[in-house]
Parts: C-alpha cells; sequence; structure tokens
C-alpha cells in the first residue's frame, strides 16, 4: 500500500470511528445549570401549583398529583430530544443510542464494548434495592429532622395512597388508575428522568467537573426533586452511587435505567394486584 494510500485509508478509518464512537460535545456549568433547571422547575410548578389547584373537590388528588407529574416526566423527553436534535441534526436511533449511552456496556481499559460486563447489573440492581427497602426511609427521615418544613404531605407517597382497607378496595377495577402509572413509571425511571440525566447530562459534564461528574449528577438528580423535596438526599445518594456511577464507568447509561426501574416494577405488580382486587 502506497504512502497516499495508507493516509486515505487511515482518514476512512477515523470517519468510521468517529460515525460509530461520535465526540459527544461538552456542556458549560451555565448549561448544565440551565438544563437541570428546565426538568425541575416544571415539576415542581406541577407539584405544587398545578396539581393542588386542579384536584380542589376532586375525589381522588392523588391520580390527580400522579397526572400531572407525568406531563412534567414527558416533558423531559421531549426536552431530551429537541437538545439532541439542536446538537445533531437528526434522531436517527443510531444517533440517539450512541449519543445517549444507550448501548452496550463499555471496558475503561479498551473502550470497547463487552457483552460480559451486563453481569455488573446483578450487584448494581440488588445494592438499588436494599438501598430503597432499607436505607433511604433512614435518610429522609433523618433530612426531615433537620428540615421539618419539607416533611412530605399526607397522601402523596404511592405506599399512602395503598396503606388503609379504604383505598385498596378503591383501587379495585381502577384500570385507568393503573395505565397512568405505567405511563408515570415509563417517562420516570426510563426515558424521562434517566434519560435526561444519565443520558444527556453525564456524557456532557467531564468538561466542567472532572473525574467528579457522577458525584455532581447525583446531587443534580436529587435537588431537581422540588415537587417532594423530603428525598432531596436519599435520591442524590442513590442518584450517585446507584446510577450514575455505573453509568459512567461502563458508558451506558442502561446501568442507570435499569436499577432506578426496580421501583417501577414493583409498584407496578403491586398496583396490578389491587386492581385485580387479589390484594
Amino acid at each position: 500500500m502506497t504512502t497516499d494510500a495508507l493516509t486515505q485509508h487511515k482518514k476512512e478509518q477515523t470517519m468510521v470511528q468517529d460515525k460509530v464512537i461520535p465526540v459527544i460535545p461538552q456542556y458549560s456549568l451555565g448549561k448544565v445549570l440551565l438544563v437541570w433547571l428546565a426538568a425541575a422547575a416544571p415539576m415542581g410548578v406541577l407539584g405544587w401549583i398545578v396539581a393542588p389547584a386542579l384536584s380542589r373537590g376532586s375525589v381522588n388528588p392523588g391520580m390527580v398529583r400522579l397526572a400531572a407529574l407525568t406531563i412534567g416526566l414527558i416533558w423531559q423527553f421531549v426536552l431530551v430530544m429537541i437538545l439532541l436534535y439542536r446538537e445533531a441534526g437528526n434522531l436517527h436511533w443510531s444517533t440517539i443510542r450512541e449519543r445517549l449511552w444507550l448501548q452496550a456496556p463499555c471496558s475503561s481499559r479498551t473502550g470497547a464494548t463487552d457483552r460480559r460486563l451486563w453481569w455488573w447489573l446483578i450487584p448494581v440492581v440488588v445494592l438499588t434495592v436494599l438501598y430503597e427497602m432499607q436505607v433511604i426511609g433512614v435518610v429522609e427521615r433523618l433530612w426531615v429532622s433537620l428540615v421539618p418544613v419539607l416533611a412530605e404531605p399526607p397522601g402523596f407517597s404511592m405506599g399512602g395512597l395503598m396503606s388503609s382497607p379504604e383505598a385498596k378496595a378503591q383501587m379495585v377495577g381502577a384500570w385507568g388508575f393503573y395505565w397512568l402509572f405505567i405511563v408515570n413509571a415509563l417517562f420516570n425511571t426510563v426515558i424521562g428522568e434517566e434519560l435526561l440525566f444519565r443520558g444527556l447530562l453525564l456524557p456532557r459534564m467531564a468538561r466542567t467537573f472532572g473525574k467528579w461528574d457522577w458525584v455532581v449528577n447525583g446531587l443534580l438528580f436529587g435537588f431537581y426533586h422540588w415537587h417532594q423535596p423530603w428525598v432531596f438526599i436519599g435520591a442524590a445518594i442513590e442518584g450517585a452511587f446507584l446510577f450514575a456511577f455505573p453509568t459512567k464507568r461502563f458508558r451506558s447509561a442502561w446501568f442507570g435505567i435499569i436499577a432506578h426501574s426496580m421501583q417501577s416494577v414493583f409498584f407496578a405488580f403491586l398496583l396490578l394486584g389491587l386492581v385485580l382486587g387479589l390484594a
């Protein structure tokens, strides 16, 4: 192969590599905070202003609040798509997959995808379940004891909506509520919060925050929850260590999505039992 041919071959290889693994642009501190605000502010407004206004006189204020927050989660998906289109100029699946890290996990040593790394999902999921069952409640109680004004109002939690026999009886046959929850869960832990925080923001925070970008990502995730400020600290810890860190470590947003979705799967099965009258 001549020198000119070798040079051309290397250029073509570079073009192919750039196509497969595009250079993801980095956000400034201001842009990171602006995207964060674009997600957090609507959720706060919907949770504390819109939902209470719409639920006056409603027999099911919990359903009204769930519907209002679902709109905010759908907006997050739309926001990600808008920003991605402005960045890449298209919304082809290959673009979405590569630029939002919706790919198989990659080796931190070689940068190549390695399907064997999927096995790391097992400890990540187990730790997430243990944290949500045994730890996050303690963290939230400690946080609220320090800042009592941020305590959760009665009737806001999903568990609270199903705690009394009367509430359980009302859930029998409530398929509208069930499918609303499924839509909420989809945009919450799959293509809403996770797509925005771990798919869009995290890969674009390295230049500004360096090796601690996953910690800042977790903090932003925690303090995005203005619609439920009693989870600020608990969500920040979970977001950093169980969602952002494995996502960055393996360059795959699926780690955060799958770990975060464990709560959605749990409540989906619990609600299904109630709707079918089995619980």
